[in-house]
């Protein structure tokens, strides 16, 4: 929910901007891009200059005259016409009452409706357990699945399982090798050339061994290679589902690939375009028409000369089953940054089945840089030199690597420092943030020992915002509702890492300079109004608000 404050500000600001005529134009106060400029700024006289072929200048001064407000202390017109205003006490006074009197609702602004919208992410294939790559794509998809959740949407999170294919292939007789290997008949099972070199291999191989001792020897390589495939794909999968659980992530559904191909929903994916025109068989293949449909530089291939459907022919089928048959409004998709050149052609495929390709909306994740004693940590997965996820949460603990992978644009490439991931000092962000949180709380348990009865959140003393401190860790609390608009809105939670970290700074500047139990009344209740803030935008991505640390 907005502030209401805040609204009644606004509402304000529209009501003088309609006595000038003005109908059906919304114009709402920001934070002012400089000091000095006041508390809230308006820039709508700039945008009246043409409607109403006036002066900005004038028309800002018009508007100020008409502005009237229980919260405004005094206006200034400046430059072009900005109409900057000078808050009091009382519009703090009250912004902290709602934001309290509002508890767990504050900030969450209904934008979703109750409408279906799906998150798909990670998706990592069942080739190798997740590394920290994986793990950027996992925090950025899961904290905008909450905060999608949290502005009223209709939220299904799902991974989607490559089961089937070459790389799975590969995978099977990756571990085939390994398990002749460990029984000393190397010889009779060639590694394959492309095949995942890592470690974990043996593992899964000494797992078939368990339980199936030395069967496969005598059995052809062709005969038995399906086994592995299945074994080593579904021990995987499960490694990857116990470390997504211990960094917090959650799915409503995983999706098999091998689903489409049982169920025939490729085959009826490639007739439909046919049928309506958007596909065409050449050469022994079917083709989609990208070139005409979106201008690519060539037309793409669906099934090959020899019946094999290619990996977009798939796509093509799985996305069909989110729109069509599930009926999402919108679909999410995160996907790795070296998929960018695919974008457009899954919007092309979202087009021909006669939906808005706009509501089809790809989030990049870019390479995550680690760094180990200030230098680089190189990992390939084919190679199997790589940091698993699940060994950096060990090192750094859920709370630290999730907030980490949440400072940076996702489409931005993201140094992640282990050592400072370790530190428990303010040179990390996530303990910044959490022992503003614990500090908040501490002030509660000892303001509780005295047996007073908390301040009533209707009568704070306005006076106490004279206090630039205790005023600015106010006015940063009325921001939430925008900031979580913005990330719901652009889909970036890095949006809120940054704000969570202003709020903290602000409060710890504010306990800093007040004395906070010997003066309770307003402070005790601007303070809890602050952890509830901090708790909720932790919450949203994903970290815990610690009570003690």
């Amino acid at each position: 929910m907005q502030n209401i404050a805040v609204l009644k500000l606004n509402e304000a600001l529209n009501k003088a901007v309609k006595s000038l005529g003005v109908e059906n134009f919304n114009a709402e106060f920001e934070k002012p891009k400089h000091e000095g400029h006041g508390d809230r700024a308006a820039s709508v006289a700039m945008k009246l200059a043409k409607v109403l072929k006036s002066n900005p200048r004038d028309i800002a001064n018009k508007i100020a005259e008409n502005l009237k407000s229980e919260y405004i202390d005094k206006i200034e017109i400046a430059g072009a016409g900005f109409i900057n205003v000078f808050l009091n006490g009382k519009f703090y006074a009250d912004s902290v009452s709602d934001i309290l009197n509002q508890g767990e609702n504050y900030g969450s602004v209904d934008l979703g409706k109750n409408r279906k919208i799906q998150v798909e992410f990670v998706s990592a294939n069942p080739t190798g357990p997740l590394h920290i790559g994986h793990g950027r794509g996992a925090a950025v998809g899961d904290s905008v699945a909450r905060i999608l959740k949290f502005t009223g949407w209709d939220v299904q999170r799902e991974y989607y399982m490559n089961d089937s294919g070459l790389q799975i292939e590969n995978l099977g007789k990756s571990t085939q090798a390994r398990y002749f290997e460990i029984l000393g008949h190397k010889d009779k099972c060639e590694f394959p050339e492309n095949g995942y070199k890592g470690e974990y291999l043996y593992d899964v191989a000494k797992e078939i061994i368990n339980l199936e001792g030395e069967k496969f020897l005598t059995m052809p390589l062709t005969e038995s290679l399906n086994y592995f495939k299945k074994f080593s794909a579904d021990t995987i999968m499960s490694g990857i589902k116990k470390d997504l659980e211990k960094f917090r992530v959650g799915f409503d559904n995983f999706f098999p690939e091998g689903y489409l191909h049982e169920n025939n929903l490729v085959n009826s994916a490639m007739q439909e375009l046919k049928s309506n025109g958007y596909a065409y068989e050449q050469d022994g293949a079917l083709w989609f028409k990208t070139e005409d449909t979106i201008g690519d530089d060539k037309d793409r291939v669906l099934i090959r000369a020899n019946g094999v459907p290619t990996y977009f022919a798939s796509d093509i089928a799985y996305h069909r089953n989110k729109f069509i048959t599930r009926n999402f409004e919108k679909v999410i998709d995160v996907w790795g940054a070296d998929h960018h050149g695919y974008i457009a052609r899954v919007k092309a495929a979202i087009k021909a089945m006669g939906k808005n390709p706009d509501d089809f909306i790809v989030l990049l994740i870019q390479l995550v840089n680690l760094l180990r004693d200030g230098k680089t940590v190189n990992m390939s997965t084919r190679s199997g030199e790589f940091v698993t996820l699940s060994e950096v949460l060990d090192e750094t603990g859920t709370d630290a690597a999730r907030f980490l992978f949440l400072t940076r644009r996702s489409d931005s490439p993201l140094d992640f420092d282990l050592e400072i991931a370790k530190r428990q000092t303010n040179e990390n962000p996530v303990y910044y943030v959490q022992y503003a949180h614990a500090r908040i709380s501490g002030v509660m348990r000892e303001f509780a020992k005295l047996n007073k009865d908390f301040p009533d959140n209707n009568k704070i003393p306005e006076e106490i915002f004279d206090d630039k401190n205790t005023r600015e860790l106010a006015d940063i609390l009325t921001f939430y509702p925008d900031e979580i608009s913005q990330a719901s809105n652009d889909l970036t939670p890095h949006i809120l890492t940054g704000y969570i970290l202003n709020v903290a700074g602000a409060f710890h500047s504010f306990y800093n300079t007040n004395r906070i139990i010997d003066e309770p009344e307003g402070k005790l209740n601007l303070s809890m109004a602050a952890k509830n803030v901090i708790a909720s935008c932790l919450n949203l991505l994903g970290v815990n608000a610690p009570e003690r640390m």
